[in-house]
């Protein structure tokens, strides 16, 4: 691999998780063609992959599967890179297609994920932890559960593992408030938030911030939710990262709303505004589908 190319993936490698995404599209559009014209197969796929990456971060959800969808659709190669690559692109696009609201959708691609992996330690927790989120939308706890122990084995060995530590956090404090006990999910999540802080991970400080916020409401402690809401909401502005930015904003415009209407109305007009820029990056039908999500079409009014 060339300097230049080794530099542009690391690059975009720290905007994808260090960093502002939306700083990592450019660096890793010239990577992809630099390594596509150099013939270099499994960079030009790595590339793509972490381009998907920073856009779904960036909000850039309809961009994002863009450029997944044909990694996505090389699972069926024999070839392992391909293959494994295949696995990463479908868990980041169920994620995209969970937060759209495709459940269904979702559900597919970790199964495809799961599919492609090979076994690949990685690959299988992300196909892992994404088939665990997906039973947590549809307060599943038992299946949750049952794949949060397989994520959490896949993890033993691995210090290194900041992200995926992150994540299987994440999915164990959304459980633990299904079973109605957020004061055990907040104690997961503050343990995640000093794990990320410590690994430098902004992006995924400011989206554990929110879903402390959210276990916190959940056991009354509104005074603390709306800090924390605060703490997320501004950490997400300064990084781009629409998909934390507008439920945090929305959120803390709710829980403000008698105590500080002026408050509440630019908090909620920054949600709004983070929500039509998801939309305007989607095609038509991913568009209707994403404004018609229950939650967005009541922020909008509809």
């Amino acid at each position: 691999m060339s300097d230049d190319l080794a530099e542009l993936l690391a690059t975009g490698e720290r905007a994808a998780f260090h960093g502002r995404p939306a700083s990592g599209v450019v660096v890793l559009e010239s990577a992809f063609e630099l390594a596509r014209s150099d013939g270099k197969g499994a960079e030009a796929t790595a590339a793509a992959w972490l381009l998907g990456v920073c856009l779904a971060a960036a909000g850039k959800f309809g961009g994002s599967l863009a450029v997944l969808e044909p990694l996505v659709a090389a699972g069926t190669s024999e070839v392992p890179e391909r293959r494994l690559f295949a696995a990463l692109a479908a868990s980041t696009s169920a994620a995209v297609r969970r937060q759209l609201g495709q459940l269904a959708e979702a559900k597919l691609l970790d199964d495809a994920a799961f599919a492609y992996s090979d076994g690949a330690p990685e690959a299988t927790f992300d196909a892992t932890i994404g088939l665990a989120a997906d039973a947590v939308v549809n307060e599943d706890a038992g299946t949750a559960q049952h794949l949060l122990e397989q994520a959490r084995l896949l993890t033993d060995g691995h210090p290194d593992w900041w992200r995926q530590r992150v994540r299987l956090a994440w999915v164990e404090a959304e459980v633990a408030i299904i079973l109605g006990d957020p004061a055990h999910a907040g104690e997961i999540l503050l343990q995640a938030v000093q794990v990320a802080e410590a690994s430098g991970a902004p992006r995924h400080v400011a989206k554990t911030l929110l879903l402390l916020a959210v276990a916190q409401v959940q056991g009354g402690e509104l005074a603390e939710a709306e800090n924390t809401l605060r703490r997320s909401a501004t950490l997400a502005e300064s990084l781009g990262a629409l998909p934390t930015l507008w439920p945090s904003r929305a959120l803390l415009g709710a829980l403000l709303e008698e105590s500080s209407p002026a408050e509440s109305a630019k908090s909620l007009a920054a949600a709004r505004s983070g929500v039509i820029a998801i939309a305007d990056d989607l095609p038509d039908d991913l568009r209707d589908v994403w404004l018609d999500r229950p939650d967005v079409a009541a922020l909008l009014g509809g």
